[in-house]
């Protein structure tokens, strides 16, 4: 089994490209080549977490299919790319699955996890004046449009009593907020793990709320309608041993932290305390994930990020059992 790889520069440094038929074609950061005849699963992935978990847990071995891994710096971009029917399968949270949802996406969620809300979370710059969430009104927060870090800034600002239009949201790619945080351009970003991570501990940016009790911690593996009609065979495969890498990892922090800082270049230490603090782990798609999926969407309609109420129950495929 030969793989051909490119090199990839640290996530935290690529540009976002706005389309998603661009940023499949800028940010791919590898095709296997197997036998021709075998089927291709195309797999979309953020900061390569999913792809470093099954290669560390020696999940890609012995493949019946080929996959195609995809990159994608956010999850904006996926959804895009799941919605062109560029990509069969990938990974978004919970609010993330909302505004594919909303954009008319037809997708279903065909796996679940949940992790530690740590690994979101509001960050400012270390000399910042700003030390909660309430010292946020008639600031600049940096985030990603629909995405968990613009969900949990809207948590944040409900739970300390100041509105949306209180504040003024850019919609960055995470380069960019990084880069704006950094200049001075915004005064607080709130992003997700592995970025949370590395502001942390390499630009020593301070962390003013994180997700717990706010976020529902949900994630999910999201296929789209022809993928699981057509390739369901492989689509459940796949989902199994990703299921068996996400426990796996669960207790080698160490060996998916190193496989994956050599796929994407971003520093051992920050990639352990990704992993370390959100403790991914795989549920069951049950009533449970659904009702919390509807109050994550209730809440984006709240706030006007959706613009139609959306019923999320037709968005759950629960025909894939959990090994």
């Amino acid at each position: 089994m030969t793989t051909l790889r490119f090199s990839l520069a640290p996530l935290i440094v690529s540009r976002p490209l706005g389309r998603a038929v661009f940023a499949l074609s800028a940010m791919l950061c590898a095709l296997p080549l197997y036998a021709a005849d075998l089927p291709v699963l195309k797999v979309g992935d953020q900061a390569l977490q999913t792809r470093g978990i099954l290669e560390a847990s020696g999940q890609l071995k012995d493949l019946p299919y080929k996959i195609e891994w995809f990159n994608f710096p956010a999850a904006q971009p996926l959804g895009e790319a799941l919605n062109a029917g560029a990509v069969d399968v990938g990974g978004l949270g919970d609010a993330p699955l909302v505004f594919a949802l909303a954009a008319g996406a037809r997708v279903r969620a065909v796996a679940a996890t949940r992790s530690n809300p740590q690994d979101l979370a509001i960050v400012v710059s270390e000399h910042s004046p700003l030390h909660d969430t309430a010292s946020l009104k008639g600031k600049r927060i940096a985030t990603t449009r629909g995405s968990i870090g613009h969900y949990l800034a809207l948590a944040a600002l409900k739970k300390a009593g100041i509105a949306p239009g209180d504040v003024n949201f850019v919609f960055l790619a995470p380069a960019d907020a990084k880069a704006a945080l950094a200049s001075g351009s915004v005064d607080a970003w709130s992003v997700w793990d592995p970025y949370t991570a590395l502001a942390e501990a390499r630009d020593h940016d301070r962390l003013i709320a994180n997700g717990v009790g706010l976020s529902e911690g949900l994630s999910y593996q999201v296929a789209t309608e022809r993928a699981i009609a057509d390739k369901r065979v492989q689509l459940a495969d796949f989902l199994r041993r990703v299921a068996i890498g996400q426990r796996w990892a669960l207790s080698h922090p160490d060996e998916v932290a190193a496989m994956q800082s050599r796929v994407t270049g971003l520093p051992t230490d920050v990639l352990k305390t990704v992993y370390q603090r959100g403790q991914v782990h795989p549920v069951a798609i049950d009533d449970s994930v659904v009702a919390a999926q509807q109050r994550t969407a209730d809440t984006y309609e709240a706030a006007n990020v959706i613009r139609a109420h959306l019923d999320v129950r037709a968005s759950f495929d629960r025909s894939f059992p959990l090994p």
